[in-house]
């Protein structure tokens, strides 16, 4: 559909049905209803040329973490230097839209720059809204409510991951706006929403660096044979004794099913890879009434092959299908989860010994070789309960996050009006 068509179905229909959110506060209930302007009115684009190479800090722009620093983000360059002339210059406070799509930017991210001064590609489509106060923008692209217009003004580039759309059409997207003070209630509301899952998500960073640290001091160091911090009851109670993991665990090979033999329904769980891991049957998406080469209740599903090496799942599902990137190592000796808690410690090795193929691969022989120093029975139960203990406060701390976010993503559906009513 043209542009002139879409902006004449607009002037047609924009009044079809109230512009409105479905939320709106107390003070706002009797307001005016909102009005619909084309972002060209509310801001000019930018396309300022970094001539000279007057700046070299490269920024992007990243669907779920909105603009950084991109030597922060990759931990390298990834622009080419010599050709940083032609990056157009982006200020904070400007706006960048990113025209590569991802499944958590289905028509391309639209940010707001809060990192400071830096260049972007001219790939990218920056502007600057007359008002400073524009924060309400910046969450409302966050929402989906501007979605629709963009897929009707766009098509998708020859690479089929990026957003082809004019400068012009992108300039004529339809903003909702309100009186000021409505507007900034709403920017508010969502940011004070956002510092609690920023306070949440740091409390969920500390909860695993706390974990990680006692994990390197439960479990001996190299070349030690026991740890630095022992409970109480067991401070006397001698040296570790060091084993190969293969006299403590058998080791279940992963069996590759061909497409005919799983589908959406089955009889048992069929997992491929780190992706797939979970004990809720809710998020199995793979099932198979095949039981060869399956892990049971109360093994530990490790990645051998490919991305995710060494990832860990302690099963608590009855029975799992496993494809041949993944392993199932079952207790034998030792205690089950004191066994996983143990191979969470030997990541980093095992990440090593994996890299050394051209696709990043373990061996049988790689995981059943590793020494480990294991305690008494009790013990070793004691170190894998107060570990699995922290591991539930991670979970649960990880659900709250999750929770807050839905609780978000459903605010932001009701405070903005949904364009898609309108021109029903």
């Amino acid at each position: 559909m043209s542009s002139k068509n879409m902006s004449a179905m607009g002037e047609e229909n924009k009044k079809t049905s109230a512009l409105v959110p479905r939320l709106r506060f107390p003070e706002f209930r009797e307001a005016e209803e909102w009005q619909l302007e084309p972002l060209g009115k509310l801001a000019k684009r930018r396309a300022v040329k970094n001539v000279g190479v007057e700046h070299t800090r490269v920024l992007t722009n990243s669907a779920e973490f909105g603009v950084l620093d991109q030597r922060e983000y990759f931990e390298r360059d990834i622009a080419n230097q010599g050709n940083l002339e032609g990056y157009y210059i982006v200020e904070k406070g400007d706006y960048v839209y990113n025209p590569r799509i991802s499944a958590s930017a289905p028509v391309g991210p639209i940010s707001k720059n809060n990192v400071g001064t830096g260049v972007m590609s001219p790939l990218y489509t920056v502007f600057r809204f007359d008002s400073s106060n524009n924060d309400f923008f910046a969450h409302y692209f966050k929402s989906t409510h501007w979605h629709q217009y963009m897929r009707q003004a766009s098509s998708i580039g020859a690479r089929h991951d990026r957003m082809s759309i004019t400068n012009d059409d992108f300039m004529r997207l339809p903003l909702p706006v309100s009186q000021p003070e409505e507007q900034h209630k709403i920017a508010d509301c969502l940011a004070s929403l956002d510092d609690l899952i920023t306070a949440e998500t740091r409390k969920l960073d500390a909860l695993k660096t706390h974990k990680k640290g006692l994990m390197q001091h439960l479990f001996p160091r190299e070349g030690e044979a026991v740890p630095r911090l022992r409970f109480p009851e067991f401070r006397d109670a001698g040296e570790w004794q060091g084993v190969s993991l293969s006299s403590q665990v058998d080791l279940i090979s992963g069996l590759h099913l061909a497409p005919d033999e799983y589908a959406d329904t089955g009889e048992i769980p069929y997992f491929t890879g780190p992706s797939d891991f979970s004990n809720e049957l809710t998020s199995v998406s793979k099932w198979t009434v095949r039981g060869a080469n399956a892990g049971r209740a109360g093994d530990i599903l490790i990645t051998v092959k490919g991305n995710g090496v060494g990832e860990l799942l302690y099963q608590l599902l009855d029975e799992v299908a496993i494809g041949r990137q993944l392993m199932a190592v079952r207790p034998r000796k030792s205690y089950g989860r004191f066994v996983f808690h143990f191979l969470a410690t030997q990541r980093q090795r095992l990440i090593a010994l994996a890299s050394g193929n051209l696709i990043p691969g373990l061996s049988r022989g790689d995981i059943l070789g590793l020494e480990v120093f294991v305690p008494k029975h009790d013990e070793q139960q004691k170190i894998a309960d107060c570990l699995s203990s922290h591991d539930d406060l991670i979970t649960a701390q990880t659900q709250k996050i999750d929770a807050l976010k839905t609780h978000k993503k459903g605010l932001m559906q009701q405070l903005f009006p949904v364009l898609d009513e309108v021109f029903a």
